[in-house]
């Protein structure tokens, strides 16, 4: 109701819109609506009230309230429900408890910020207050899952698609590290739960650094991470707007895999990877076992093809570095 509220504010613009038009419109008293505003006020809305003239919206928060990223959304199923925190330790523990509970396919969790976020092999993953995008999207497939893992792939690339509406290049790293200059981005991880031969839910965790500067990273950060605020020549990102272009990019590329596979996937994938054709070296996930090699092409699966002087190999999971020179 409150995101109706807003709607209504918004395209009344920079006139007044009465209380009692609200809640004729809405089916509640003016009470109700004074109730509302207050509780929009304490989220950050600033709106004015004028007696015998009603409200208007002077300012809206850059918060990733459902309010605010779902007007203007053109998705089919992506964020069309969505779980809004100020803080969360992690939005995928959130998101795969709603999706236990039986959430819908395309679920948002999303956090302003994460106290206990964690990467592929259980790094930590660094969460500042309103300065990016932390986010889980949960998914019930129709594919199998063998196919899981690609759906990293997929995530990767709706956010290099997204960067690519805001003029940003992004450069994917194998499997699914959105990268600039060498210095890390995105970070993106995928759970699945599954029965014998199907897939009851993945739930897809997704950090995006956009608003942090270079000295706000940690120490050990500042030589290897970056934000999209420092690829914009230091100007902030609106982070609303640049969620909502994920969510839209998710949706259609989750909705052309549903019907035709992941062959698009693959293609703009290799569009924006920096790995394929670069010497790498490998530390296996599990065993640990290292080596060193070519990056030669993509397999079926999304799995990583490496020439080494031994013979081709194929990478599953594991630590991929590019090696320069």
């Amino acid at each position: 109701m409150r995101k109706t509220i807003v709607e209504m504010l918004k395209r009344a613009g920079n006139d007044f819109i009465s209380g009692e038009s609200i809640a004729g419109e809405l089916g509640i008293s003016r009470t109700a609506v004074w109730k509302h505003i207050q509780k929009l006020r304490d989220s950050g809305y600033e709106i004015i009230s004028q007696e015998r003239h009603g409200y208007k919206l002077k300012d809206a928060p850059d918060l990733l309230l459902p309010g605010e990223v779902q007007i203007g959304l053109d998705t089919q199923i992506i964020g069309k429900d969505m779980d809004y925190y100020p803080s969360v330790d992690s939005t995928n523990r959130a998101a795969k408890a709603l999706a236990y509970h039986g959430a819908r396919n395309g679920t948002i969790v999303v956090a302003e910020e994460q106290t206990g976020g964690k990467g592929r092999l259980e790094r930590e993953f660094f969460s500042p207050r309103v300065k990016g995008i932390w986010f889980s999207v949960i998914l019930r497939p129709n594919f199998l899952p063998k196919d899981a893992p690609k759906c990293t792939l997929m995530a990767a690339v709706a956010v290099a698609e997204a960067m690519r509406r805001f003029n940003l290049k992004a450069e994917i790293k194998w499997p699914n590290d959105i990268m600039h200059g060498g210095r890390k981005l995105v970070g993106i991880l995928t759970e699945m739960n599954c029965e014998i031969g199907k897939i009851s839910y993945l739930v897809i965790g997704v950090g995006i650094n956009v608003n942090i500067r270079r000295d706000e990273f940690p120490d050990a950060l500042q030589p290897i991470a970056t934000s999209l605020k420092e690829l914009n020549g230091g100007k902030d990102i609106p982070r609303v707007q640049f969620f909502r272009a994920v969510l839209e990019e998710f949706d259609k590329l989750y909705r052309q895999v549903s019907a035709e596979g992941f062959g698009m996937v693959f293609e703009l994938w290799r569009r924006y990877n920096v790995t394929l054709g670069q010497n790498v070296r490998v530390i296996s996930a599990g065993d640990g076992e290292s080596f060193s090699g070519r990056a030669v092409d993509l397999d079926e699966d999304g799995a990583l093809v490496v020439e080494t002087a031994g013979g081709r190999r194929t990478v599953y999971a594991g630590d991929v570095s590019i090696r320069h020179g």
